[in-house]
């Protein structure tokens, strides 16, 4: 008889519990199990998680904590934090962690001492911050510096555009813009109303050869050169890159960098937001990885059953490998974190939307689900019809910022706002039945054949999981919680799917596909062996 491994009997019994868990009500769980929210609910790095929502019974949870020790999730958490080669495809390190460690932090990458280094490049993100806050580091023509375009794509804009999003006052010293589409309308947006003498273009990119990147780079390269002298041209150019010596031959008077051990989507943390230190401050930038730094330290030691990135990792395993429900969305209640779902889109499907597992053969679960979301008050108006009265059951996550106003608010002003957030969680479990429905329209005037007509329209399934994640306010502290929670829940889940979520090899067929449709249109027209679809569209929009 074939062995059959611990994962696969622990992933057999989650999957027979959740069948069983799927025939009973969320809200009967409560009364089977008094205990309940204080079980499912934890605090972490100044974040409150309500996990009590979601559709595991408390056999359903253990099941899922079995599954978590079958995988050696402790052992494969050790070995990231120890700097070994856990992205196997690349032999590579992934030590985001070490980015944002406290003084005395001792990180290696292979065997390779980093802390030194990091704690380096972060001395000289301050320094710089400084100097250009201060109009110490100033432009060619002697101005200060006034605005910043950053220029990356993928997780070299989507973190710091996050960060800026959510920690910018609302009247910044320094206007802070970004570009990351290639479409030349970006740029040009990015930079209208700017002035060439008082403005730095922070270049991001590891290889710095980013197709996207480097066509945006040129476009706000020549713009400088229309309006400044050639001397002192490079202190308006920064580059941030692992590749030092080609953003010195582009033309960036400084360079800070990061190294292979730093996946672009985690990257957040390290040099690529050097134009949110300078345009924030250094200090902010700091409090940010100090937040995260403890969030890090709460995932190093809590008990599985206590540790919030695990248990929100494992709510996700529940629903995509035992209820087999394959999308999430994520409704933030604060407009600072509006691209929170987008970061958390590239966060999550980029790392985990995988086919294969470590070892090559086919993954034997689904992975990742589709991640989507929106501000919560606005998709209460758009798609959280579908998550409600839709017959596909979409897991939900709701964030709520206690204080989101003015800090002398008592969070009555909020109420509002995340009162909405408490009420779509309670409908999403609770529902309406077809028979409260008509009865609600008979109290309210309508006859039996109009609430006989209108009841099956005006009910709702309910039933429907849901998580709550509560911050007091959104200071730098609580981001860095939060975004370190979700890097490590993907981890978790990365580990139970038994799949390698550090490699992104399905962004890369794509580039290279760009690059040979590029060379058939400089030649003016398709090249041999294009398949027929892809050459018809080649020849309409080549004329």
């Amino acid at each position: 008889m074939p062995v059959t491994s611990p994962r696969t009997k622990a992933l057999a019994t989650l999957e027979k519990i959740a069948r069983m868990d799927a025939e009973t009500a969320i809200l009967d769980q409560f009364d089977a199990d008094p205990w309940r929210p204080a079980r499912l609910g934890l605090e972490a790095a100044g974040l409150w998680l309500d996990l009590s929502k979601q559709s595991w019974s408390r056999e359903g949870f253990e099941a899922c904590l079995a599954l978590a020790r079958a995988c050696d999730l402790e052992g494969r958490r050790a070995a990231l934090f120890a700097g070994e080669a856990v992205n196997g495809t690349e032999g590579r390190a992934v030590l985001h962690p070490a980015l944002r460690a406290g003084p005395g932090a001792d990180f290696h990458a292979l065997g390779e001492p980093v802390s030194e280094e990091v704690a380096t490049v972060r001395q000289a993100i301050a320094a710089y911050a400084t100097a250009v806050r201060s109009g110490t580091e100033a432009g060619a023509t002697g101005q200060p510096f006034r605005a910043i375009v950053h220029i990356g794509i993928g997780g070299s804009d989507l973190g710091p555009r996050l960060l800026w999003d959510a920690l910018r006052p609302l009247d910044p010293d320094i206007d802070l813009r970004f570009v990351a589409n290639i479409d030349p309308r970006d740029m040009a947006e990015a930079l209208t109303g700017l002035d060439p003498e008082t403005t730095l273009v922070v270049v991001v990119s590891k290889t710095f050869t980013t197709q996207e990147t480097l066509a945006n780079a040129e476009r706000a390269r020549t713009w400088l050169a229309t309006a400044l002298p050639e001397a002192g041209r490079e202190r308006h150019l920064v580059g941030v890159t692992a590749a030092p010596d080609k953003a010195a031959a582009f033309g960036c008077g400084h360079t800070f960098g990061f190294r292979d051990w730093v996946g672009g989507r985690y990257s957040l943390w390290s040099a690529v937001s050097l134009s949110v230190a300078v345009a924030a401050g250094p200090e902010v930038f700091e409090r940010l990885l100090a937040g995260a730094a403890e969030m890090d330290a709460h995932f190093l030691s809590a008990p599985l059953a206590r540790n919030a990135p695990v248990m929100l990792g494992l709510a996700q395993v529940f629903n995509v490998a035992g209820m087999q429900r394959p999308a999430r969305t994520v409704a933030p209640y604060a407009h600072a974190l509006r691209r929170l779902p987008a970061f958390l889109q590239q966060l999550e499907m980029e790392s985990n939307g995988k086919g294969v597992r470590r070892d090559g053969s086919p993954v034997d679960t689904p992975t990742g689900p589709v991640v989507f979301g929106e501000p919560g008050t606005n998709g209460q108006h758009a798609f959280f019809q579908q998550i409600h009265q839709g017959p596909e059951v979409v897991p939900a996550e709701f964030i709520i910022v206690r204080h989101a106003g003015d800090e002398a608010d008592d969070g009555v002003g909020d109420a509002p706002l995340w009162s909405n957030a408490l009420a779509q969680a309670q409908a999403l479990m609770l529902g309406k039945s077809e028979a409260v429905a008509r009865a609600e329209l008979l109290a309210a005037g309508a006859d039996t054949a109009e609430a006989d007509r209108l009841a099956p329209h005006k009910a709702f399934p309910g039933n429907r999981p849901s998580t709550t994640l509560v911050m007091e306010r959104l200071t730098p502290e609580a981001l860095g919680a939060l975004l370190a929670l979700y890097e490590h829940k993907t981890f978790v889940e990365g580990v139970i799917w038994d799949i390698n979520s550090f490699d992104q090899w399905g962004v890369e067929l794509g580039k290279v596909l760009a690059q040979a449709i590029l060379k058939d249109v400089k030649a003016g027209k398709p090249s041999a062996g294009l398949d027929p679809s892809t050459a018809g569209l080649l020849k309409r929009l080549l004329g």
